[in-house]
């Protein structure tokens, strides 16, 4: 929390909105919550599942271990992001861009790194696997979990993946 916490304040230009803040703990199962939308006025906190990139659990453990920000690893990235606004994929349908601020995750864009909903991420698919299954590095929640989170998130808020 201190270092995203630090984020806000390193990166107040590109994050304006001070509101609430995205955090994602990539050390917890992925069958665990692991995204936290905190409150900063209020002080609550709700808690998401997300998946993490293939390439960060090339055994399918359910644990991510690996980060990159190399384009086609189909790695999770760490850092502080800056929430771009809902947009609208082919691929994907409904989304949340995502701008990474740091090296670890500066090539988001090129990524394609977004927040967006997955058949994989849904609640039967953890019932049935017992761990979500995994992107190519984006933050895919259950489907129902994301028109709240994507009007919520809107633009200029911090997300903050660490590990």
């Amino acid at each position: 929390m201190q270092r995203a916490m630090a984020a806000l304040d390193i990166h107040h230009r590109r994050i304006p909105l001070r509101d609430r803040m995205y955090l994602v703990d990539f050390q917890k199962y992925s069958g665990e919550p692991r995204l936290y939308e905190v409150d900063l006025l209020q002080g609550e906190v709700v808690a998401f599942r997300t998946t993490h990139g293939r390439g960060s659990d090339p055994t399918h453990s359910g644990f991510a271990r690996d980060f990159s920000n190399t384009p086609d690893s189909f790695m999770s990235s760490l850092g502080a992001y800056a929430t771009a606004g809902p947009g609208w994929g082919t691929l994907q349908g409904p989304n949340v861009l995502l701008d990474g601020l740091e090296y670890s995750n500066d090539r988001a864009r090129e990524r394609a790194i977004i927040v967006h909903g997955a058949d994989y991420a849904d609640p039967d698919f953890l019932a049935r696997e017992g761990k979500l299954g995994r992107s190519y590095g984006c933050f895919s929640l259950a489907h129902a979990d994301l028109p709240t989170l994507r009007e919520r998130m809107g633009e200029g808020r911090l997300l903050f993946a660490t590990a």
